[in-house]
């Protein structure tokens, strides 16, 4: 990697420790994932479509939704970060990143298939391959890549975030050469449509995500040692200032980087929904600039904080994937508990799903559960991370 890619490259960050400014925000993005997720569980009855219809979903549960709408996008921008991080260890000489990258990225995909999915459905007749199996396969690439230089990574994450929705015109059958590839990176879909397992690579498709963390990955110098606290602040808050200026602009005038084009509704309130109602599923261009550029805001403002608030929230930033995958079976088993007790009489029929489940009637009744969760994962969250940090188990430090 050459010594030069920015003016602070050259010398590791200085701190023994994690990062504390970093878990915060993972730690962040996790709570708020845990709300969506209960949401996604108990209150399946009120499915939310992407973009979300106005005239179906109540403020309430629109802000809800759009909490969570922070939590991809940060997480695999930090996935880039904290790959320079490892490349560049504090007081010692800088290491090649990519077999880490490729074994992580292998191992999560692993997670994905042997974990995670069982922990959503209970059954493997439909294996859905999410955002674990699209963070593994983006570190992945970014082993590959990594040995590159430094701003053309950049480059290629600016041109498939902003370039993504371009391709769209482009699209195989899934007897053509190329559907598989295609699926995986840009469209989603089957890819295996037939037979005792089909296979579902779902909402994530790789392009605009490897975008993502390949500008995480870029930002990473911003925390070597010759960089000041007021230095990467200064930068950080420039980013992300920038970005909501840039996306004030596309969205405003409704130039680029949005599918649907806002309207004005019946009222300031219903003009913002609109205004800020960005596609995920794959995400917009305009849908990365809101997420990161509130993620890096919030990265800056966490630079000096240091309180109870902050170490509790700290906590679950430090052992992510442990609480991935248990506040997932915690949900599941919870699931069965309540339906067996109190039984499934909510009525779902969206027209390409129906069924009866057991769910809440009230938004917050979703907050409330996610705070007692939250209390309940808080412990086993905090004990796992400190024997994380004393192990000399490798693949222990992969959760």
């Amino acid at each position: 990697m050459p010594d030069k890619q920015m003016d602070f490259v050259p010398t590791p960050a200085p701190s023994k420790h994690r990062i504390h400014s970093i878990d915060i925000l993972r730690g962040l993005v996790m709570l708020l994932m845990l709300v969506d997720h209960v949401r996604e569980r108990f209150f399946y009855h009120n499915q939310i479509s992407d973009p979300m219809s106005l005239a179906d979903t109540s403020t309430a549960l629109f802000f809800t939704r759009m909490t969570a709408h922070l939590c991809a996008p940060t997480f695999v921008f930090l996935t880039g970060l904290s790959a320079w991080l490892y490349a560049n260890p504090h007081n010692k000489p800088s290491r090649d990143a990519a077999p880490f990258l490729i074994k992580r990225g292998l191992f999560l995909i692993f997670i994905e298939i042997a974990l995670v999915n069982l922990s959503w459905f209970g059954t493997y007749h439909v294996l859905y391959l999410q955002i674990i199996w699209t963070i593994g396969l983006c570190m992945i690439l970014l082993g590959l890549l990594c040995r590159l230089n430094h701003w053309f990574i950049g480059a290629i994450g600016i041109a498939l975030i902003f370039g993504n929705r371009l391709l769209d015109p482009i699209s195989f059958a899934p007897d053509e050469v190329g559907y598989t590839l295609w699926t995986i990176l840009h469209d989603g879909g089957y890819l295996v449509a037939e037979g005792l397992v089909k296979v579902r690579a779902g909402g994530f498709p790789v392009t605009a995500w490897f975008g993502v963390i390949c500008l995480g990955y870029v930002l990473g110098p911003l925390y070597a040692q010759s960089v000041s606290a007021f230095q990467r602040q200064k930068v950080l808050v420039t980013c992300g200032l920038l970005a909501l200026a840039l996306l004030t602009i596309l969205r405003g005038f409704n130039l680029y980087g949005e599918v649907e084009p806002w309207v004005v509704g019946a009222n300031g309130l219903e003009t913002l929904k609109s205004m800020i109602n960005f596609s995920k599923y794959p995400p917009s261009a305009n849908f990365i600039l809101l997420n990161l550029g509130i993620a890096t805001l919030i990265l800056a403002a966490m630079e000096r904080v240091n309180n109870r608030c902050s170490q509790i929230v700290e906590n679950f930033g430090s052992a992510p994937m442990f609480f991935y995958v248990v506040h997932l079976y915690v949900l599941l088993f919870s699931y069965k508990i309540l339906a067996f007790l109190f039984g499934e009489n909510k009525v779902k029929d969206t027209g390409w799903h129906q069924g009866t489940y057991f769910g809440f009637d009230h938004v917050w009744q979703i907050w409330a559960a996610a705070a007692l969760l939250a209390m309940l994962l808080y412990w086993p969250t905090k004990t796992f991370a400190n024997y994380r940090q004393r192990t000399s188990i490798r693949w222990v430090k992969y959760f």
